[in-house]
């Protein structure tokens, strides 16, 4: 099932990855420029959409969606759906926030333009250890081994825990991407995509759909 992943370098899935421009445009800055600055700053960033409005609402308690650029990646937390599915480019201002422990926008009034679309962002390789600050906000794409049964973390969701040598590290299933967790057992191998999150003291991938979480 994973044959085609592992026949791809991974230099060529990271080119293909950050294939989104960075905008030039004046006031906008770059994600990682934006995400170094200090909480409370008023940002303007660009980028392609990588997960769809809400998928995570069960554990983010909102209707956000991420964005990515070639520099980096974050969460825009919005009250309301704003229909943004992966693909999209977007134009985002607001203020730089902590959500338990995850770097985010939220946007100003009007703060938020969805805009045309383009070529989705393709997620980049990473080992199960090296998730962390370091990979926060980006889409990332792992193959791993479950290493313990699946944990019951309703109404937020379930706790997948998964390992490919490297360290553990935790995908969570948030209610809203309908993924059917009563096939994951310990023992099966992985091939997990989803947006690189962090809630409290640790990391996370968080997937968005079936798709994104597939066993053999």
């Amino acid at each position: 099932m994973f044959t085609a992943l592992r026949r791809l370098s991974a230099a060529a899935l990271l080119t293909a990855a950050f294939a989104v421009p960075v905008s030039a445009a004046p006031g906008v800055s770059s994600i990682a420029e934006a995400r170094a600055l200090p909480l409370g700053s008023t940002v303007t960033v660009e980028g392609t959409t990588t997960t769809p409005s809400g998928v995570f609402e069960s554990s983010f308690y909102d209707k956000g969606f991420a964005i990515q650029d070639r520099s980096a990646g974050i969460y825009v937390k919005t009250a309301d759906d704003l229909g943004a599915g992966p693909g999209r480019r977007a134009r985002v201002s607001g203020v730089l926030t902590d959500s338990s422990g995850l770097r985010t926008i939220v946007p100003v009034a009007d703060g938020v333009k969805i805009g045309h679309w383009a070529l989705p962002v393709l997620p980049e390789p990473v080992r199960t250890g090296s998730v962390g600050e370091s990979t926060e906000g980006r889409l990332v794409v792992a193959l791993a081994k479950i290493t313990k049964p699946v944990e019951n973390d309703l109404p937020y969701g379930h706790k997948v825990y998964v390992n490919d040598g490297s360290g553990e590290v935790i995908v969570f299933v948030n209610t809203q991407t309908r993924i059917d967790v009563s096939r994951l057992a310990a023992g099966q191998r992985v091939r997990v995509v989803g947006f690189s999150s962090q809630y409290g003291d640790h990391h996370e991938i968080d997937p968005r759909g079936p798709h994104d979480l597939l066993h053999g």
